[in-house]
Protein backbone atom coordinates (compact mmCIF):
# COMPACT_ATOMS: atom_id res chain seq x y z
CA UNK A 1 0.00 0.00 0.00
CA UNK A 2 1.64 3.47 -0.98
CA UNK A 3 1.18 6.31 1.72
CA UNK A 4 -1.35 7.82 -0.29
CA UNK A 5 -3.40 5.18 -0.42
CA UNK A 6 -2.65 4.76 3.36
CA UNK A 7 -3.56 8.29 4.19
CA UNK A 8 -6.77 8.14 2.12
CA UNK A 9 -7.40 5.14 4.44
CA UNK A 10 -6.86 7.05 7.63
CA UNK A 11 -8.66 9.82 6.74
CA UNK A 12 -11.71 7.61 6.14
CA UNK A 13 -11.75 5.83 9.19
CA UNK A 14 -11.41 8.66 11.09
CA UNK A 15 -13.76 10.55 9.37
CA UNK A 16 -16.07 7.56 9.81
CA UNK A 17 -15.17 7.31 13.62
CA UNK A 18 -15.37 11.30 13.79
CA UNK A 19 -19.05 10.38 12.73
CA UNK A 20 -19.71 7.91 15.76
CA UNK A 21 -18.38 4.96 13.44
CA UNK A 22 -17.21 2.12 16.08
CA UNK A 23 -16.55 -0.26 13.35
CA UNK A 24 -14.48 2.56 11.96
CA UNK A 25 -12.63 3.29 15.23
CA UNK A 26 -11.85 -0.10 15.84
CA UNK A 27 -10.33 -0.64 12.28
CA UNK A 28 -8.15 2.78 12.50
CA UNK A 29 -6.88 1.76 16.08
CA UNK A 30 -6.02 -1.92 15.08
CA UNK A 31 -4.08 -0.07 11.92
CA UNK A 32 -1.99 1.82 13.92
CA UNK A 33 -1.61 -0.57 17.31
CA UNK A 34 1.61 -2.14 16.05
CA UNK A 35 3.01 1.48 15.52
CA UNK A 36 2.22 2.62 19.09
CA UNK A 37 3.43 0.04 20.60
CA UNK A 38 6.46 0.50 19.25
CA UNK A 39 6.66 3.64 20.06
CA UNK A 40 6.18 2.55 24.29
CA UNK A 41 8.17 -0.27 24.29
CA UNK A 42 10.85 2.37 23.03
CA UNK A 43 10.51 4.52 25.91
CA UNK A 44 9.17 1.90 28.59
CA UNK A 45 10.54 -1.26 27.33
CA UNK A 46 8.41 -4.61 27.49
CA UNK A 47 6.39 -5.02 30.65
CA UNK A 48 2.97 -4.29 32.14
CA UNK A 49 3.15 -0.14 32.33
CA UNK A 50 3.37 -0.31 28.38
CA UNK A 51 0.28 -2.37 28.72
CA UNK A 52 -1.24 0.54 30.88
CA UNK A 53 0.18 3.48 28.83
CA UNK A 54 -1.10 1.33 25.54
CA UNK A 55 -4.69 1.29 26.79
CA UNK A 56 -4.51 4.62 28.49
CA UNK A 57 -3.50 6.19 25.04
CA UNK A 58 -6.69 4.11 23.29
CA UNK A 59 -9.09 5.69 25.45
CA UNK A 60 -7.79 9.34 24.92
CA UNK A 61 -8.10 8.56 21.30
CA UNK A 62 -11.64 7.49 21.48
CA UNK A 63 -12.68 10.46 23.21
CA UNK A 64 -10.92 12.93 21.08
CA UNK A 65 -10.45 11.44 17.64
CA UNK A 66 -12.58 14.58 17.04
CA UNK A 67 -10.00 16.71 17.57
CA UNK A 68 -8.09 15.69 14.77
CA UNK A 69 -7.62 17.96 12.29
CA UNK A 70 -5.91 16.29 9.31
CA UNK A 71 -7.36 12.84 8.86
CA UNK A 72 -4.83 11.37 6.84
CA UNK A 73 -2.35 11.81 9.73
CA UNK A 74 -3.61 10.19 12.56
CA UNK A 75 -1.62 7.61 12.59
CA UNK A 76 1.40 10.59 13.80
CA UNK A 77 -1.31 11.91 16.31
CA UNK A 78 -1.95 8.39 18.01
CA UNK A 79 2.11 7.85 18.25
CA UNK A 80 2.16 11.58 19.65
CA UNK A 81 -0.68 10.27 22.45
CA UNK A 82 1.07 7.47 23.61
CA UNK A 83 4.72 9.16 23.51
CA UNK A 84 3.08 11.94 26.15
CA UNK A 85 2.07 9.41 27.90
CA UNK A 86 4.98 6.99 28.35
CA UNK A 87 6.92 10.84 28.95
CA UNK A 88 4.32 11.48 31.88
CA UNK A 89 4.61 7.75 33.33
CA UNK A 90 8.44 8.38 33.72
CA UNK A 91 7.80 12.19 35.42
CA UNK A 92 5.44 10.59 37.71
CA UNK A 93 2.80 13.76 37.11
CA UNK A 94 -1.12 13.00 36.14
CA UNK A 95 -2.53 12.90 32.99
CA UNK A 96 -3.14 16.40 31.58
CA UNK A 97 -5.69 15.53 29.22
CA UNK A 98 -8.76 13.94 31.00
CA UNK A 99 -11.83 12.44 29.23
CA UNK A 100 -14.35 14.66 30.54
CA UNK A 101 -12.35 17.92 29.86
CA UNK A 102 -13.58 19.84 26.75
CA UNK A 103 -11.03 22.11 24.52
CA UNK A 104 -11.69 25.49 24.10
CA UNK A 105 -13.64 26.26 21.08
CA UNK A 106 -11.83 26.88 18.05
CA UNK A 107 -13.25 30.12 15.75
CA UNK A 108 -12.56 28.11 12.95
CA UNK A 109 -14.50 24.54 13.58
CA UNK A 110 -18.43 25.19 12.28
CA UNK A 111 -21.36 24.47 14.74
CA UNK A 112 -21.94 21.19 12.94
CA UNK A 113 -18.14 20.06 13.89
CA UNK A 114 -18.96 21.11 17.29
CA UNK A 115 -22.01 19.14 17.69
CA UNK A 116 -20.34 16.11 16.71
CA UNK A 117 -17.67 16.37 19.14
CA UNK A 118 -20.01 16.88 22.08
CA UNK A 119 -21.87 13.65 20.49
CA UNK A 120 -18.88 11.51 20.45
CA UNK A 121 -18.36 12.71 24.20
CA UNK A 122 -21.46 11.54 25.08
CA UNK A 123 -21.39 8.18 23.32
CA UNK A 124 -18.33 8.24 25.87
CA UNK A 125 -20.25 8.34 28.99
CA UNK A 126 -23.24 6.28 27.40
CA UNK A 127 -20.64 3.05 27.25
CA UNK A 128 -18.88 3.96 31.01
CA UNK A 129 -22.64 3.85 32.78
CA UNK A 130 -23.09 0.47 30.87
CA UNK A 131 -19.92 -1.05 32.79
CA UNK A 132 -20.77 -2.65 36.89
CA UNK A 133 -20.11 -0.32 39.17
CA UNK A 134 -17.70 -1.90 40.65
CA UNK A 135 -15.45 -1.18 37.34
CA UNK A 136 -17.44 2.26 36.24
CA UNK A 137 -15.60 4.11 39.75
CA UNK A 138 -12.39 3.12 38.93
CA UNK A 139 -12.38 3.81 35.14
CA UNK A 140 -13.81 7.86 36.16
CA UNK A 141 -11.40 8.16 38.41
CA UNK A 142 -8.64 7.14 36.04
CA UNK A 143 -9.65 8.86 32.88
CA UNK A 144 -12.36 11.65 34.30
CA UNK A 145 -10.46 13.45 36.77
CA UNK A 146 -7.25 15.25 37.05
CA UNK A 147 -6.33 14.17 41.07
CA UNK A 148 -7.29 10.92 41.39
CA UNK A 149 -5.55 9.49 38.57
CA UNK A 150 -3.06 7.58 39.95
CA UNK A 151 -3.66 3.83 40.94
CA UNK A 152 -2.11 4.10 44.31
CA UNK A 153 -4.74 7.32 44.66
CA UNK A 154 -7.65 5.14 43.01
CA UNK A 155 -6.40 2.00 45.83
CA UNK A 156 -7.16 4.42 48.56
CA UNK A 157 -10.47 5.39 47.66
CA UNK A 158 -11.79 1.95 46.57
CA UNK A 159 -9.66 0.28 50.14
CA UNK A 160 -8.63 -2.51 47.53
CA UNK A 161 -4.86 -3.34 46.73
CA UNK A 162 -3.35 -1.54 43.71
CA UNK A 163 -3.25 -4.74 41.46
CA UNK A 164 -6.75 -4.98 42.23
CA UNK A 165 -7.19 -1.82 40.36
CA UNK A 166 -5.06 -3.03 37.86
CA UNK A 167 -7.16 -5.67 37.66
CA UNK A 168 -10.56 -3.73 37.10
CA UNK A 169 -9.34 -1.09 34.70
CA UNK A 170 -8.17 -3.73 32.58
CA UNK A 171 -11.58 -5.70 32.69
CA UNK A 172 -13.19 -2.00 32.66
CA UNK A 173 -11.50 -1.47 29.49
CA UNK A 174 -11.97 -4.54 27.65
CA UNK A 175 -15.61 -4.18 28.19
CA UNK A 176 -15.87 -0.41 27.36
CA UNK A 177 -14.97 -1.88 24.07
CA UNK A 178 -18.29 -3.37 24.09
CA UNK A 179 -20.47 -1.28 25.93
CA UNK A 180 -19.18 1.11 22.96
CA UNK A 181 -20.66 -1.26 20.43
CA UNK A 182 -23.46 -1.41 21.99
CA UNK A 183 -24.75 1.73 22.57
CA UNK A 184 -23.65 3.17 19.24
CA UNK A 185 -27.08 3.41 17.43
CA UNK A 186 -29.18 4.33 20.71
CA UNK A 187 -29.55 7.68 22.19
CA UNK A 188 -27.04 9.52 24.18
CA UNK A 189 -27.32 11.67 27.15
CA UNK A 190 -25.68 15.68 27.30
CA UNK A 191 -22.76 15.08 28.77
CA UNK A 192 -21.82 18.32 28.68
CA UNK A 193 -25.03 19.37 30.31
CA UNK A 194 -24.60 16.98 33.02
CA UNK A 195 -21.11 17.98 33.88
CA UNK A 196 -22.61 21.98 33.68
CA UNK A 197 -25.52 21.14 35.87
CA UNK A 198 -23.14 19.34 38.39
CA UNK A 199 -20.83 22.46 38.26
CA UNK A 200 -23.65 24.61 39.56
CA UNK A 201 -24.41 21.83 42.10
CA UNK A 202 -20.56 22.10 43.55
CA UNK A 203 -20.99 25.43 43.50
CA UNK A 204 -24.45 25.90 45.16
CA UNK A 205 -23.63 23.22 47.96
CA UNK A 206 -20.34 25.13 49.01
CA UNK A 207 -22.28 28.49 49.16
CA UNK A 208 -24.65 27.35 51.14
CA UNK A 209 -22.34 25.47 53.30
CA UNK A 210 -20.76 28.71 53.88
CA UNK A 211 -23.84 30.45 54.89
CA UNK A 212 -24.43 27.92 57.80
CA UNK A 213 -27.40 25.58 55.68
CA UNK A 214 -25.61 22.41 54.60
CA UNK A 215 -27.87 20.13 56.49
CA UNK A 216 -30.56 21.73 54.67
CA UNK A 217 -28.87 20.89 51.23
CA UNK A 218 -28.28 17.55 52.54
CA UNK A 219 -32.14 17.24 53.19
CA UNK A 220 -33.63 18.71 50.30
CA UNK A 221 -30.71 17.13 47.89
CA UNK A 222 -28.90 14.32 49.21
CA UNK A 223 -30.32 10.44 50.00
CA UNK A 224 -31.77 10.43 53.30
CA UNK A 225 -29.65 7.08 53.80
CA UNK A 226 -26.47 9.05 52.81
CA UNK A 227 -23.55 6.89 53.72
CA UNK A 228 -19.78 8.47 54.16
CA UNK A 229 -17.52 5.71 53.11
CA UNK A 230 -14.04 5.56 54.00
CA UNK A 231 -12.60 2.33 51.00
CA UNK A 232 -15.23 -0.13 51.43
CA UNK A 233 -16.13 0.94 55.04
CA UNK A 234 -18.88 3.22 56.00
CA UNK A 235 -17.83 5.61 58.62
CA UNK A 236 -21.32 7.40 59.34
CA UNK A 237 -23.83 9.51 57.81
CA UNK A 238 -25.55 12.88 57.41
CA UNK A 239 -24.59 13.74 60.99
CA UNK A 240 -21.21 13.19 60.52
CA UNK A 241 -20.90 15.06 57.18
CA UNK A 242 -22.69 17.95 58.90
CA UNK A 243 -20.53 18.06 62.12
CA UNK A 244 -17.05 17.95 59.97
CA UNK A 245 -18.21 20.90 57.23
CA UNK A 246 -19.34 23.10 59.85
CA UNK A 247 -16.51 22.34 61.75
CA UNK A 248 -13.99 23.31 58.80
CA UNK A 249 -15.84 26.54 58.24
CA UNK A 250 -15.28 27.38 61.64
CA UNK A 251 -11.87 27.34 61.39
CA UNK A 252 -11.44 29.42 58.48
CA UNK A 253 -11.18 26.01 55.97
CA UNK A 254 -12.95 27.45 52.57
CA UNK A 255 -13.55 24.79 49.27
CA UNK A 256 -13.11 25.67 45.83
CA UNK A 257 -14.27 23.34 42.93
CA UNK A 258 -11.53 23.08 39.96
CA UNK A 259 -13.08 20.13 38.17
CA UNK A 260 -16.06 18.00 38.02
CA UNK A 261 -17.02 15.48 36.26
CA UNK A 262 -20.32 13.85 36.18
CA UNK A 263 -22.72 11.37 34.67
CA UNK A 264 -25.95 9.80 35.54
CA UNK A 265 -24.47 6.85 38.51
CA UNK A 266 -21.35 9.61 39.50
CA UNK A 267 -19.97 12.70 40.30
CA UNK A 268 -16.51 14.13 41.16
CA UNK A 269 -15.80 17.51 42.55
CA UNK A 270 -12.36 18.49 42.86
CA UNK A 271 -11.90 21.42 45.30
CA UNK A 272 -9.09 23.54 46.21
CA UNK A 273 -8.35 24.15 49.93
CA UNK A 274 -8.29 27.52 50.99
CA UNK A 275 -6.84 27.39 54.49
CA UNK A 276 -6.90 30.35 56.85
CA UNK A 277 -3.34 31.97 57.04
CA UNK A 278 -2.90 31.97 60.57
CA UNK A 279 -3.10 28.34 60.46
CA UNK A 280 -1.78 27.26 56.86
CA UNK A 281 -1.73 23.67 57.41
CA UNK A 282 -4.86 22.89 58.58
CA UNK A 283 -5.99 20.73 55.91
CA UNK A 284 -4.26 19.33 52.84
CA UNK A 285 -4.30 21.37 49.44
CA UNK A 286 -6.69 19.63 47.98
CA UNK A 287 -10.10 17.06 47.97
CA UNK A 288 -12.31 14.98 46.08
CA UNK A 289 -15.56 14.47 46.60
CA UNK A 290 -16.45 11.31 45.01
CA UNK A 291 -20.25 10.58 44.82
CA UNK A 292 -22.14 7.84 43.94
CA UNK A 293 -25.77 8.54 42.89
CA UNK A 294 -29.30 7.12 42.79
CA UNK A 295 -31.98 8.73 41.56
CA UNK A 296 -30.57 11.95 41.12
CA UNK A 297 -29.50 11.98 44.65
CA UNK A 298 -25.98 11.07 46.62
CA UNK A 299 -26.56 8.75 48.09
CA UNK A 300 -22.59 7.82 49.12
CA UNK A 301 -19.75 9.94 49.26
CA UNK A 302 -16.00 9.33 49.62
CA UNK A 303 -14.03 12.26 50.39
CA UNK A 304 -10.41 11.71 49.10
CA UNK A 305 -7.87 14.13 50.25
CA UNK A 306 -4.76 13.87 46.98
CA UNK A 307 -1.70 14.63 48.85
CA UNK A 308 1.61 13.61 47.37
CA UNK A 309 2.05 9.78 47.30
CA UNK A 310 4.87 9.10 49.71
CA UNK A 311 2.42 11.34 52.37
CA UNK A 312 -0.72 9.10 51.73
CA UNK A 313 0.09 6.61 54.39
CA UNK A 314 0.00 9.49 56.98
CA UNK A 315 -3.56 10.92 59.02
CA UNK A 316 -5.48 12.93 57.12
CA UNK A 317 -7.17 16.02 58.44
CA UNK A 318 -10.47 18.05 58.30
CA UNK A 319 -12.22 18.77 55.01
CA UNK A 320 -15.36 17.06 54.22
Amino acid sequence: MTGHTAAEADAALTQGAQAGDVVALGLLLERHRAGMRAVALSILGPGPDTDDVLQDAVLVALARIGDVRDPGAVGAWLRMIVRNKCRMLLRGSRPTEPLAGLSVPDPDIGPDEVLERHALRDWVWEAVEELPPTLRLPLVLRHFTESVTAYERIAQVLGVPVGTVRSRLSQARARLAGALSATADGAHGDARACTAESWGEARDTLAAAEAGHFGKVLTERWSPEIALMSGTTRIGGGELLTRAMDGDLAAGVRQRPVNVAAGRSLAVWEMDLVNPADDPDHCPPGVAWIMSLSGGRVAQLRPFHPVPLRDSLMPERGAV
